[in-house]
């Protein structure tokens, strides 16, 4: 029903800017960008371990 429009967007990245500053911003999406390719990393590699134990099983 109600969605986030464009002017949302823009009062959400304003308050973020002025809540951290431009030179932080950059920093935390590193951080962000880091967080999500473990949390993918570590979703392969359950998967992988799982493969790993059924052949093993037979």
């Amino acid at each position: 029903m109600f969605g986030i429009g464009f002017q949302e967007i823009i009062i959400i990245a304003l308050i973020v800017l002025l809540l951290f500053g431009g030179k932080k911003i950059p920093e935390l999406m590193k951080g962000l960008g880091k967080g999500v390719r473990s949390f993918k990393d570590g979703m392969n590699g359950t998967e992988k371990d799982e493969k790993k134990e059924e052949n093993t099983k037979e």
